[in-house]
């Protein structure tokens, strides 16, 4: 008991660390998102529709290969008209990821329950070494 009170102060920093540390677990980060590999997983083995967030111009000086350019904007007027199919995965991209998460929760409002972002948006794509194209 004595420890504890000679060092309480080094016990809360210990604890406010490992729940910081915990706290994306607990919350469930990266939910809605999967890493670069995963979505060429989803692309080859379940036909994944992939749909890029990004402005025209981000998506004419390059894009993952056989990308749709939908930007986030539009995509509540224009999403149900380049994925008809709402039971198919959809996979939101844009540069870094951080448009692509809100254009995740845009896509279940839609009914695309299965649309997920992928994690570190291109960025991560082409750090892969994943094929990317330009329009």
């Amino acid at each position: 008991m004595k420890f504890i009170v000679d060092n309480w102060m080094l016990i809360l920093i210990a604890l406010s660390s490992g729940g910081m540390l915990a706290w994306p677990l607990l919350r469930g980060a990266n939910s809605g998102s999967l890493t670069a590999q995963g979505a060429v997983q989803l692309i080859n083995r379940e036909r994944a529709v992939v749909v890029d967030v990004r402005e025209p111009e981000e998506f004419a000086a390059g894009h993952m290969t056989g990308a749709r350019n939908v930007p986030l904007n539009q995509l509540e007027e224009k999403l149900a008209a380049a994925v008809k199919n709402k039971t198919v995965p959809l996979l939101l991209v844009c540069a870094t990821g951080s448009r692509a998460q809100r254009a995740v929760a845009v896509a279940k409002k839609l009914g695309y329950e299965q649309a997920q972002a992928v994690a570190g948006g291109l960025k991560s794509w082409k750090e892969a070494n994943l094929p990317v194209e330009k329009a």
